[in-house]
C-alpha cells in the first residue's frame, strides 16, 4: 500500500508488495486478493474493502505489528527530531554574525535528510538506522529555520506552530475514529491530484522566484501566500488520514512488526510538512 507525502512519495510497508510477507498467500480465513489497478499501489486487501469500511482482523500472531509498535517507533523518531531541533535552536544562533553559517547548516541538513528521506522511500525493508538518522538531520534544520523565524520574524512563533501542528493531529485522529473522514478511492484520488497541483504550482513558483527575484509569482506571500498556506495544512491532514488508514490496516492484517518503523517515518514526513507550513503561513502573516 503506498501513502504520498508531497515532499517524498513515499512508498509505505513494502516497496513492491503491499505490506511485506503478503503477497503470496492469503491470511488464514482470507481469500486471495489481486492488486492490478489498485490505487494504493498494490495494496492486497482492495478486493476485501470495496467501501474501505473497516477490514476484518487477521489472526492474532507473534511478530505482527501493533498500535503499540506504531506509536513506540513514532515516539522515538519524534524524540530524536526534537532533540536535535532544540540543540541547533540553542548552539546556532542567528544574530547578525552568525545567521549566514547557521543557516548554511541548517539548509545542508535539510538536503542530507532528503537524501536520506529518498533512499528509505524506496527501500524494500524499513532501515531504523536510516529513519533516525534522517530525524537528526531534519531535527537541525527545523530547529535552524524555527530560530529564524522566531527570533526575527514573529516572537513566539515555533510554539504557535507546535501546537497547531498538534491540533491538525488530535482533529484528524478524532475525526477520522469516528468516521467523518473515509479514506476511499475517491479521497485517495482527491488527495493526489491536489497534492500534485500543490507541488508542481510551488516549484513553478520557485523557478520564476530564482529567475526573478523576489517570490516569484507571489504563491508564498502576502493573500496568495495565506491562501496556499491554509490549502498546504488541509493537504498535511488529508495526507495524516491516509497514514492512519495505513496503520488501521497494517494491525488488521498483520503487518510485520518491523513495518511499523516505516509508519513512523510516514507520520513524521507528514507532521514536519504540516510544521513547516504553519511556520511559513505564521511568518507570512507577521511579516511586514
Amino acid at each position: 500500500m503506498r501513502s504520498s507525502n508531497p515532499v517524498f512519495s513515499r512508498r509505505g510497508f513494502g516497496r513492491d508488495n503491499g505490506y511485506a510477507g503478503f503477497n503470496t498467500a492469503p491470511q488464514a480465513g482470507g481469500p486471495a486478493v489481486a492488486t492490478q489497478g489498485n490505487p494504493y499501489a498494490q495494496n492486497p486487501y482492495a478486493q476485501q474493502q470495496q467501501q474501505y469500511g473497516a477490514p476484518p482482523q487477521a489472526p492474532a500472531a507473534a511478530g505482527r505489528m501493533t498500535i503499540d509498535d506504531v506509536v513506540m517507533r513514532t515516539g522515538t523518531t519524534l524524540g530524536v527530531l526534537t532533540v536535535t531541533a532544540a540543540l541547533a535552536w540553542a548552539l546556532l544562533p542567528v544574530d547578525d554574525a552568525n545567521i549566514g553559517r547557521s543557516y548554511g547548516i541548517g539548509i545542508g541538513s535539510a538536503l542530507i535528510a532528503m537524501v536520506l528521506g529518498f533512499v528509505q522511500a524506496f527501500k524494500r525493508k524499513a532501515s531504523p538506522a536510516l529513519i533516525l538518522t534522517y530525524a537528526a538531520f531534519e531535527g537541525v534544520f527545523l530547529g535552524v529555520i524555527s530560530s529564524v523565524v522566531d527570533n526575527r520574524i514573529a516572537d513566539g512563533a515555533a510554539m504557535q506552530a507546535v501546537l497547531g501542528t498538534m491540533a491538525v493531529f488530535a482533529g484528524v485522529l478524532v475525526a477520522y475514529k469516528a468516521g467523518w473522514i473515509r479514506v476511499n478511492r475517491r479521497f485517495y484520488g482527491f488527495v493526489m491530484a491536489a497534492a500534485l497541483g500543490f507541488i508542481l504550482l510551488m516549484a513553478v513558483n520557485l523557478l520564476f522566484a530564482v529567475i526573478g527575484g523576489g517570490d516569484g509569482l507571489g504563491f508564498r506571500s502576502g493573500a496568495l501566500g495565506v491562501l496556499f498556506g491554509v490549502v498546504g495544512i488541509i493537504l498535511g491532514a488529508c495526507f495524516l488520514a491516509l497514514d492512519f488508514k495505513q496503520v488501521e490496516d497494517g494491525i488488521a492484517y498483520g503487518a510485520p512488526r518491523e513495518e511499523a518503523w516505516l509508519a513512523a517515518f510516514g507520520l513524521t514526513l507528514t507532521l514536519v510538512w504540516i510544521y513547516l507550513e504553519f511556520l511559513r503561513l505564521i511568518s507570512i502573516l507577521n511579516s511586514d
